[in-house]
């Protein structure tokens, strides 16, 4: 009995911490704003047309897009389209066929022919088509930095071949960076998330993952060890993503956005994590089911591989997020009615999380119990597959353990 009530005790304690932290840190979750009319100089006050339609091209930076796509037939199309009617005049995108053996290949060229024929296009497009996958590296980050040795641009945008860009995204991007001297943008897009359950994972998930990684921290520029990256919409300098050692410096992580950020700030270099939801919209993944093998694939690599973080998430999840429910009912003398308070300290950190990162907040939150279940589920599974079979299967090629454990930093 003493057991249960030291734990109820250790259980508020730990939410109450998350609560204060989490109103603490609200200043430091940030949104992406709108360009002014008149941020750059020379734009006529036009306020219709935009600010960079007329500012002197020669006098912003070019922006090179690079996207990595694999087996994107159904996606590629639109999100190409997307980056091709943007605001900002000074673009160039780069697409980047990672061995697809669908039709993303066709889909590119048709693109560039279809791009050619407009006249109000004017941003040129890149197909590169990569045959065969070099020893030492993942798809995505071979891909990408395939792209990137092609960009020529003084800003590279690295994001994702199922993402839908607002025509104001870039510029706006661009305007925020330079008004603030930063050197990587990473934005957290809309999640276009169909069904109940999908909802309810895809919330708690990241909810959970805030937790864990405090992604606002990537916002204080006094601290040089957490930082934060989304592989939708990475934006950085050309001589910062140098500085970092470019995709090469972590080319067999999966988690490679993530790494991206962290290295970006220890480098001491200046980066901004902002909600992107007015500019960016991405279907994460369409099914429940398509969601749990998408994760146990890469989810311990969250763990840099190691058994003893896994098995310690697990046992987080197990005392902090799920036995507080079940201790309510059973607990007896005090411990339940701390317990009780420790759940609604829970709901109250997820519903101001997700409202500051998502902007809205759902039923799906009364799913919560069953939801941490699932990741628990996953976590166990992800590590089981991976050591069962001596590393992981990523769109179709192998990776042993070994080298994956090499770049775990």
């Amino acid at each position: 009995m003493m057991l249960m009530k030291l734990l109820s005790i250790i259980t508020l304690s730990y939410w109450i911490v998350m609560l204060w932290d989490t109103l603490r840190s609200r200043r430091l979750m940030l949104r992406l704003p709108h360009a002014p009319p008149d941020a750059f100089p020379g734009a006529p006050p036009d306020k219709a047309a935009g600010p960079l339609h007329f500012a002197a091209k020669q006098e912003l930076p070019l922006v090179s897009v690079v996207i990595a796509a694999k087996e994107e037939e159904a996606s590629i199309t639109e999100t190409v389209r997307h980056l091709l009617n943007q605001t900002y005049p000074r673009l160039e995108i780069i697409a980047v066929n990672d061995r697809s053996q669908d039709g993303t290949g066709r889909k590119l060229e048709e693109l560039i022919r279809w791009s050619e024929g407009k006249r109000h296009i004017e941003v040129p497009l890149t197909v590169i088509h990569v045959t065969t996958l070099p020893a030492g590296w993942l798809g995505k980050n071979h891909a990408l930095y395939q792209g990137y040795k092609q960009a020529r641009g003084q800003y590279v945008l690295f994001t994702d071949a199922d993402v839908l860009f607002a025509p104001e995204t870039v510029a706006d991007a661009v305007h925020y960076m330079k008004a603030g001297g930063i050197d990587h943008l990473t934005l957290a897009p809309d999640m276009a998330v169909s069904g109940f359950w999908l909802r309810a994972f895809v919330s708690y998930f990241f909810f959970t993952l805030s937790l864990y990684i405090r992604p606002w921290r990537a916002n204080v520029d006094s601290q040089h060890k957490n930082g934060m990256g989304v592989g939708a919409f990475n934006m950085l300098t050309r001589q910062a993503y140098e500085a970092i050692g470019t995709h090469q410096a972590f080319a067999l992580r999966p988690d490679d956005d993530l790494v991206l950020g962290k290295r970006v700030k220890e480098a001491g270099l200046r980066q901004r994590l902002a909600a992107g939801g007015e500019h960016l919209a991405v279907e994460w993944y369409r099914s429940l089911g398509e969601a749990v093998k998408g994760l146990e694939k890469n989810l311990f690599s969250g763990f840099h591989y190691k058994l003893t973080l896994a098995a310690a998430a697990a046992a987080g999840q197990l005392l902090l997020f799920l036995f507080p429910f079940a201790a309510v009912w059973w607990a007896g003398s005090w411990a339940a009615p701390v317990y009780a308070a420790s759940v609604a300290v829970m709901f109250a950190v997820y519903a101001l999380l997700l409202r500051s990162l998502t902007g809205r907040v759902g039923a799906e939150a009364i799913a919560l119990p069953l939801t941490v279940c699932l990741l628990i589920y996953i976590v166990i599974r992800s590590v089981w597959l991976t050591l069962r079979q001596h590393g992981i299967y990523w769109r179709g090629t192998f990776y042993p353990l070994d080298e994956l454990r090499k770049m775990r930093r």
